[in-house]
């Protein structure tokens, strides 16, 4: 349960705000804020096939949380329309913008002329208040995607949807039951309150600090000398090994398909049934770990592209990455649809039942992760040598308390491997753009970690989806070896919040040129101590992970703290085309780039 006064509520400086309004909300009280409010939440997102579409984007009051608040709503839901596109066809969608700011939709994922992809400023003018704009473009491919605001803050307050493509011909995946699950992280702040308390303070939404007992926990492990160097370690990189995800669920509520934890978004099956679910993250933010307890999930499509099944327990999601799965239910029972953020700070959820109404246990959590310095490509603090404390069992928090926000002293402990499976480090690292006040810290052996499921997964004894994993169904459509390569340094200053690329913020560079038809390999190195779920615009990226001619195509691909990772691209469009870390107070604050693909003859 929320304490009565809320970390958020402080922040936004509200003097006095009635307790009961504070409460987490019942299933009677969500659907009691109906009739209070224009927008109704939550209410499951319409369904709109076909080839011609009108999109509405308006500002307008929402309660998710118990408290007022607004959303940036397409056509009066957030979630906004499921849109349902075929392969082969011409689509037209005519947006009108309501706000009192400029808007653009962005199409994510998907093949289509530059000026159609949605950006605002670089591709087209963006969508006024009071215009229509209206797109069109072949549909040259299916899957699953989604859709959202390309401008400012939008899409952190409900300016999203999801995006079905039916493929031209017979679908390769059977299923009885086909289910959208649309992840998301709702806050009630204002998303530029919480880009300013970043800039105050880099920490504001982190309560789950390392604590006294902590130390001594490590010092009886590890020793004192070795926990007191690595404690000096973290102090002067003024970092702090909990900062796994930022904002935490201290201002959000995780949302399934638009519903709080509390309100049980519920999907049906008949029992033996093969069914369907399209997972989407479309959070400003947050990363889950997805899991339904007592059902083996096969994963069978990624990006939007068919993959050879992967039989798991449980896989992460990314921001802004798209995974679909089939799951055979025998029994006439509930199972929990868990969501778990990354930091463990809070849940979503949802249920698969044989009828509504019905809901089953909610697990506990898994243990609550810490980086380590191995994590920071730090080879001379190996995992092991320090912080393997005893399992945080306050984290452990059973189907209590979906949004987590307990006092002080709860966390003494925490979860850290002692082990790193598939991580191989780079042996000749390449040059870093070195630190200063825009690149805090350089990893000074950056690690292959393809088949490293992420942090706090890799003990676990389950089946855990990696990125090794992915085998694309069909084989690859350009198989000629790159013929140069593009070094990135992910960068970044936590403590100021300042994020960029080669230690430069978008405003300070210019476009990274490329030509037409051309194969380069596109190559991260992360010097920082988050997560990046990077997306190129406009082309696939096709991850090097040792599948040959099947390496998987992604839209999106996640880059873990001290990661070095390689895509090979092909553009196959011309144009400016945004290349930015999906964490969106990360792409707001400089880790951004553009493309810039030129005519074979420029």
């Amino acid at each position: 349960m929320r304490p009565l006064l809320g970390r958020r509520h402080l922040l936004q400086g509200t003097a006095a705000i009635g307790a009961a309004s504070l409460l987490a909300p019942t299933r009677a009280a969500a659907a009691g804020a109906r009739t209070n409010f224009t927008l109704a939440s939550p209410e499951e997102p319409s369904v709109q096939p076909g080839r011609a579409f009108d999109l509405t984007v308006d500002r307008q009051p929402i309660n998710m949380t118990g408290t007022r608040s607004w959303a940036n709503a397409i056509n009066g839901g957030v979630p906004g329309p499921t849109l349902r596109w075929r392969e082969g066809d011409v689509v037209t969608l005519h947006v009108t913008n309501r706000m009192p700011e400029m808007t653009g939709l962005h199409w994510h994922g998907i093949i289509l002329p530059n000026p159609m992809d949605g950006v605002p400023g670089l591709q087209f003018p963006g969508i006024q208040p009071g215009e229509t704009f209206t797109y069109r473009f072949p549909v040259l491919q299916s899957g699953t995607y989604w859709y959202h605001s390309h401008m400012g803050y939008q899409e952190q307050k409900g300016a999203y949807g999801a995006l079905i493509i039916d493929p031209a011909g017979e679908p390769m995946i059977k299923a009885d039951r086909d289910y959208v699950v649309v992840l998301s992280d709702w806050t009630d702040e204002d998303p530029h309150v919480i880009a300013n308390n970043f800039k105050q303070q880099s920490d504001m939404y982190n309560f789950h600090k390392r604590t006294v007992g902590a130390f001594f926990a490590d010092a009886a492990q590890s020793g004192l000398g070795m926990t007191v160097k690595e404690r000096l370690r973290w102090a002067g990189m003024r970092m702090d090994p909990s900062d796994v995800q930022a904002p935490t669920a201290y201002t959000y509520t995780y949302l399934v398909n638009g519903f709080p934890p509390e309100a049980n978004w519920t999907a049906l099956f008949h029992p033996g049934e093969r069914v369907r679910l399209r997972f989407i993250n479309a959070s400003a933010v947050s990363f889950y770990d997805i899991s339904l307890p007592g059902l083996t999930m096969e994963v069978v499509h990624a990006h939007g592209n068919d993959v050879v099944p992967v039989p798991v327990d449980q896989f992460r999601i990314g921001v802004a990455e798209t995974y679909d799965v089939i799951v055979r239910p025998r029994e006439g029972r509930a199972y929990t649809i868990f969501v778990q953020s990354m930091d463990r700070s809070g849940y979503g959820r949802g249920t698969l039942a044989p009828r509504d109404g019905m809901e089953a246990p909610i697990p506990p959590m898994d243990d609550r992760p810490l980086r380590t310095m191995t994590d920071m490509g730090m080879p001379d603090m190996a995992p092991g040598q320090i912080g393997a404390s005893p399992p945080d069992v306050s984290s452990r928090i059973g189907g209590l308390m979906p949004s987590m926000q307990g006092g002080h002293g709860m966390h003494d402990g925490h979860s850290m491997p002692t082990a790193r499976r598939g991580q191989q480090k780079t042996e000749h690292p390449p040059k870093s753009p070195g630190t200063g006040v825009e690149s805090l810290f350089v990893a000074k052996t950056p690690t292959r970690r393809i088949g490293q499921a992420g942090d706090g997964l890799d003990h676990l004894n389950r089946r855990v989806l990696t990125y090794a994993d992915l085998r694309s169904v069909h084989r690859g459509v350009d198989l000629r070896p790159p013929m140069r390569e593009v070094l990135l340094h992910v960068t970044g200053n936590m403590r100021r919040f300042i994020w960029g690329l080669d230690g430069k913020k978008f405003s300070e560079v210019g476009p990274v040129d490329v030509t037409l038809g051309e194969r380069f390999r596109l190559r991260f190195i992360n010097d920082t101590m988050m997560n990046h779920p990077f997306h190129l615009h406009g082309m696939w990226m096709v991850l090097e992970n040792g599948q040959g001619d099947h390496c998987p195509y992604l839209h999106t691909v996640n880059i873990q703290p001290g990661e070095d990772i390689s895509l090979l691209v092909t553009p196959v469009a011309t144009g400016q085309w945004p290349l930015h870390c999906h964490v969106l107070y990360h792409f707001e604050a400089g880790m951004f780039r553009t493309v810039r693909v030129l005519p074979r003859n420029a």
